[in-house]
């Protein structure tokens, strides 16, 4: 995350991630940071201890460059819910934007869709 940030309960789903500090529309808020962010194989996700498979298959996301290869962000990123009016914007692979003023203590969002076809909120 490019922007102070913090994690507490979610009214949407479980835990989120919230604004630190004011957001202006159009701030990079996250960028995949080779060495912070950790590609797999996604035959990760099948993996014979059900801990690490539920932990993948909850925090990881297909790579948009790398068939085959999953994506788990190695910061409170992970922790992004989905919404179908989100206030980021993660069309460009690789890097989040803000799609609106964000306000210090807002729980930041986004689409799922964006960045992972067949991804559901539930995931």
């Amino acid at each position: 995350m490019l922007v102070k940030n913090f994690v507490k309960v979610s009214e949407i789903h479980g835990i989120g991630v919230f604004a630190g500090q004011h957001i202006k529309q159009g701030d990079k808020i996250w960028e995949f940071i080779e060495g912070m962010d950790v590609t797999f194989p996604a035959e990760v996700l099948d993996s014979p201890v059900e801990s690490i498979r539920a932990y993948m298959r909850r925090y990881t996301y297909p790579h948009p460059h790398i068939p085959g290869d999953i994506i788990l962000d190695g910061d409170n990123g992970r922790f992004m819910n989905h919404s179908s009016t989100p206030n980021t914007d993660f069309k460009t692979p690789n890097v989040g934007y803000a799609l609106v003023d964000i306000p210090e203590g807002t729980e930041l969002t986004c689409d799922y869709g964006e960045f992972s076809e067949g991804l559901t909120p539930e995931d």
